[in-house]
Formats: C-alpha cells, structure tokens, sequence
C-alpha cells in the first residue's frame, strides 16, 4: 500500500550515460540524459539530493568512473538513491565496481575476465 506522500513523490527512473543506449531506456519510461558531462552528471545527482528524492538512476561506465564527487557522496549513502552501472554496447565488459576491486585485491587480476581489472579511479 502506498501513502499519501510516496503518490504524490514517485520514484524517478533515471538514464545517464551513452546516447546509443539513451532511447532505450526512454522507450521503456526512463528520463534519459544523453552523453552528459561529467559535471552534468554530476549536477543531477546534486540536485536528487538537495530535493530529497527517491531515484532509480542507470549511468553507464563512463559517468561510473568519473569524477563526480556528489555521484561518489549518493553511492556511499545508499537508500533513497540507487544508482547501478551498464557497460557500453560495443566494448568489453570491464567492471567497475567495489566488489570487482576487492576480488581484485584478494584474488589477483587472473580472476576476473579479460580487461575487468582495470578499473578508472572515480569508481568507489
């Protein structure tokens, strides 16, 4: 059951990242930001916080492993903002995340696929 206040505030269904995968996501009811900068992105991630909204955001890599400290401040929160990454279409998987780096750090690059090793700096 839903109250009064989540009706009138619904979670918003983001995709930030590559144009490629832009329309998809619009077709399916997603708010798409094509190719944003890294500031750009980093802008909507600000201002989800500031209003105190609920979010389902999709970024792709790139916007992952940028430098964008308020996307790195929602991400160690957690909660009301949910934020999960896509690799891009024409590219190796390469993963970017906290698990991938710790099984990296415990186990050696030889555990993971090819290229999932090579994580940039801005993913946390």
């Amino acid at each position: 059951m839903t109250t009064e206040h989540e009706a009138a505030h619904p979670t918003r269904m983001l995709f930030l990242g590559d144009a490629s995968l832009a329309d998809g996501f619009r077709l399916i009811g997603f708010e798409s930001i094509p190719d944003p900068t890294p500031e750009a992105a980093d802008l909507v991630f600000r201002d989800l916080s500031r209003n105190r909204e609920k979010a389902f955001v999709i970024v792709d890599d790139r916007i992952m492993r940028a430098d964008c400290p308020n996307l790195r401040q929602v991400r160690r929160e957690g909660g009301r903002i949910v934020v999960v990454s896509v690799p891009p279409l024409n590219s190796p998987t390469v993963l970017a995340s906290e698990v991938a780096d710790r099984l990296t750090a415990l186990f050696g690059a030889g555990t993971l696929p090819p290229g999932a090793s090579d994580h940039g700096a801005g993913a946390t």
